[in-house]
């Protein structure tokens, strides 16, 4: 499995941001897929996940902030981002992962190229 994560940029504070992960050779619906991110100095940090069947978890430091999706038919899984705030800036990682729900332990295996994600003004 090799994902790729695509859609960093520079965005402003209150900005939004639509991170997609791709991935090639396989078809990812039979994944749970998770989103990390790892900003300089500071351990990664499980931001999100997405269950197979659709099933989502969110990190108390993104939640009513950020949205997890995929579209099968597209292959991809989307982070979509708004609210963005300085600390949110990182390199944002897709990988898959097991057990995404309630208690997610926020492991991740495959790991893609990451996209990297400033918040400035």
């Amino acid at each position: 499995v090799q994902l790729q994560a695509s859609g960093g940029g520079l965005v402003q504070p209150g900005g939004s941001l639509r991170l997609s992960c791709a991935a090639s050779g396989v078809t990812l619906d039979r994944y749970d897929i998770g989103w990390f991110r790892q900003a300089p100095g500071k351990e990664r940090e499980a931001v999100s996940c997405i269950s197979s069947y659709g099933g989502t978890y969110y990190a108390d430091s993104v939640k009513g902030r950020f949205t997890i999706s995929r579209d099968n038919a597209k292959n991809t899984v989307y982070l979509q981002m708004n609210s963005l705030q300085p600390e949110d800036t990182a390199d944002y990682y897709c990988a898959t992962t097991v057990r995404c729900g309630r208690g997610w332990s926020g492991a991740g295996f495959n790991w893609g190229q990451g996209t990297q994600v400033t918040v400035s003004s």
